[in-house]
């Protein structure tokens, strides 16, 4: 169920570069919320920006009745600065949570997750979501890839969880050089998992999905895009998906997570 609340943010801690970590709380209902889902923060009391902008659940925490929502997040614009420069004790607008989040069968046993810089939030949601459901993950890994080393963030938390870690910056600064597409490739040739869940930018997610695709590989993908609304009354994030030519589902409400086969990947 989606609600309207002000939040109070409990902690906002600059974690490396330009990415932040920050606690907000919030009222029970999101405890329900499901890996993949999000919300909408209005992160300004003045005209700009004047529209709420749509962040990935990283976690929720429900200790003693008492809930909090974990989010990750980069400073690139006016509102992630704006979101930067609050402190403990202040007071966002929230709205959620909102989407259709990853889905998984109760018997899985291995999984690969594949990253992308930011697109590490829902994922580590989704590995925790899936470790207190008891879904072992030892034979799971998480590929994660960026920039540089400056853009990989609180992966060491996926070791915790038993899962296995490879890593691909494109300049080389940690890991292996080159993209995380490539790594991925490099494992399916080893062997492939039950299904592939990823989050990042679009051109790392059309590489996954083709090569999901190649390799006969479920796949099911977290897409990122600026919302003005959330709940698909603007229309701005609908796409067409190659596959109806009156299909046009909204990333907000038919997503953010889609199965790669449902869609057209030339929209990525």
């Amino acid at each position: 169920m989606k609600k309207q609340q002000k939040a109070i943010i409990l902690w906002n801690n600059n974690l490396q570069a330009a990415y932040y970590h920050i606690g907000l709380k919030c009222d029970n209902e999101f405890a329900g919320a499901k890996p993949g889902q999000f919300v909408m923060l209005g992160t300004s009391k003045q005209n700009s920006p004047l529209l709420r902008r749509p962040f990935s659940i990283y976690e929720i925490n429900n200790d003693d009745g008492k809930t909090s929502l974990e989010i990750l997040y980069r400073v690139v614009g006016s509102g992630t600065r704006q979101l930067a420069g609050l402190q403990p004790g202040d007071s966002l607008s929230l709205l959620g949570p909102l989407g259709k989040g990853f889905s998984f069968a109760p018997d899985l046993k291995d999984i690969f997750l594949v990253a992308g810089g930011i697109g590490i939030a829902p994922l580590h949601f989704l590995a925790k979501f899936l470790k207190k459901n008891e879904i072992n993950l030892n034979k799971s890994i998480l590929f994660l890839g960026g920039r540089s080393s400056r853009d990989l963030i609180n992966y060491d938390v996926f070791r915790t969880l038993g899962m296995g870690l490879k890593i691909s910056t494109d300049d080389g600064t940690r890991g292996t050089k080159g993209l995380v597409s490539e790594l991925l490739e490099q494992r399916l040739k080893i062997n492939t998992p039950q299904i592939i869940y990823s989050c990042g930018p679009e051109p790392m997610l059309a590489a996954v999905a083709k090569i999901a695709g190649q390799y006969k590989v479920n796949c099911q993908i977290s897409l990122e895009t600026l919302m003005a609304c959330g709940m698909g009354a603007c229309l701005g994030c609908a796409f067409k998906t190659g596959n109806n030519n009156s299909s046009y589902p909204h990333i907000c409400i038919d997503g953010p997570v889609f199965n790669t086969k449902d869609i057209n990947l030339d929209f990525l």
